[in-house]
């Protein structure tokens, strides 16, 4: 996530979690680099961030893609497995106790879910099958005046992947979220009505 996005979503997390309150929810957990930001702006507020992630990385991070990366391959598995550096990464910053990581494919977690969070940032799997299911899943739990965040949206199919610009057109057309922020590929949305996220 570049320098300018990054600040994005930590200014959007530290001004949901000071005015609601509630916890702040990453899609899309990778080694952990996002959830340093969200968990700073939650440990300023005394909440927490939940981070989902099934840690086996996305379609784009297995074996001859892009960016695959060999080093997060668990030589006894021979799959990916982000989980031991995600930990390290938050030992490091210090900020273990203000994060929450939920080990799981997010459509499972999201169906047990039962309560709603300030924000919810979308930075998971980019097939319109993932998307679609993190959207879904996780949108309504968002609470009135709260935040969706949707990474690498790219409105230019020449600039990237589709899926997470539909889900972004998705929720606006849906009538339940007005566009607050675009910094590069991160757009902010509030939750401006109680209208479901369809």
């Amino acid at each position: 996530m570049p320098l300018d996005e990054g600040l994005a979503l930590h200014a959007a997390a530290a001004d949901v979690a000071g005015r609601l309150g509630l916890p702040l929810l990453e899609v899309g957990t990778y080694c952990g680099r996002s959830t340093i930001l969200l968990a700073d702006a939650a440990r300023a507020a005394g909440t927490v961030v939940v981070t989902v992630d099934h840690h086996r990385g996305s379609e784009e991070q297995q074996p001859g893609w892009e960016y695959h990366d060999p080093e997060v391959v668990d030589p006894e598995v021979g799959r990916m497995d982000t989980l031991p550096t995600f930990r390290r990464t938050l030992h490091r910053a210090g900020l273990e106790d203000h994060v929450i990581a939920v080990v799981g494919r997010s459509p499972r977690v999201a169906a047990v879910w039962g309560r709603p969070v300030g924000l919810v940032f979308i930075d998971g799997g980019h097939t319109d099958e993932h998307a679609n299911a993190d959207y879904e899943g996780w949108a309504p739990h968002v609470a009135p005046d709260g935040l969706l965040v949707i990474h690498d949206v790219f409105p230019d199919p020449a600039d990237g992947g589709q899926a997470p610009y539909r889900i972004y057109r998705r929720a606006l057309d849906s009538g339940a979220f007005a566009e607050v922020s675009a910094t590069r590929s991160l757009r902010v949305l509030r939750r401006t009505a109680t209208t479901p996220a369809a």
